[in-house]
């Protein structure tokens, strides 16, 4: 086999465990939560969020070492469809975090449809509060409000 078919190989095998394996079950844990959130509720945009968040304390200087451990009172605040003058749905969710240092903090976060890598799937900003060090989402994190 040639090098190139067996990066492939390796990766689409790479591909079909992370789809096979069953969610985080932290990340993931709704019980706390009575209600239907929705898309907001569901386990890869959470998984999602949960990875990004765990990069985001690894890497933002002077922010503390703590991950997600589950999520709360998960809400769609909005939703946008997709129309002629506004080609991308968009939902804005919020929720309430529990961080392994024991705190609970907000979270507001917006699922973008079909704006996921190379237009595929669909994209997932969050801003955690208290998290945004740099104002990437403007003081508050009144961007994804």
């Amino acid at each position: 086999m040639t090098r190139s078919f067996k990066s492939l190989l390796a990766g689409l095998i790479g591909l079909a465990s992370v789809l096979t394996v069953a969610p985080i079950a932290q990340a993931a844990d709704l019980s706390s939560y009575s209600g239907d959130p929705g898309v907001c509720g569901e386990a890869w945009v959470l998984n999602k969020i949960t990875s990004r968040f765990a990069h985001q304390v690894r890497n933002v200087p002077h922010l503390p070492d703590v991950q997600i451990t589950d999520f709360r009172r998960i809400n769609e605040r909005r939703y946008q469809p997709a129309e002629e003058n506004w080609p991308i749905g968009r939902r804005y969710c919020d929720a309430r975090v529990v961080l392994s240092d024991g705190h609970e903090r907000t979270i507001w976060y917006l699922i973008e449809e079909g704006q996921g890598f190379a237009g595929v799937g669909d994209n997932v900003e969050f801003c955690v509060s208290g998290f945004d060090r740099w104002y990437v989402y403007n003081g508050a994190c009144r961007i994804l409000r």
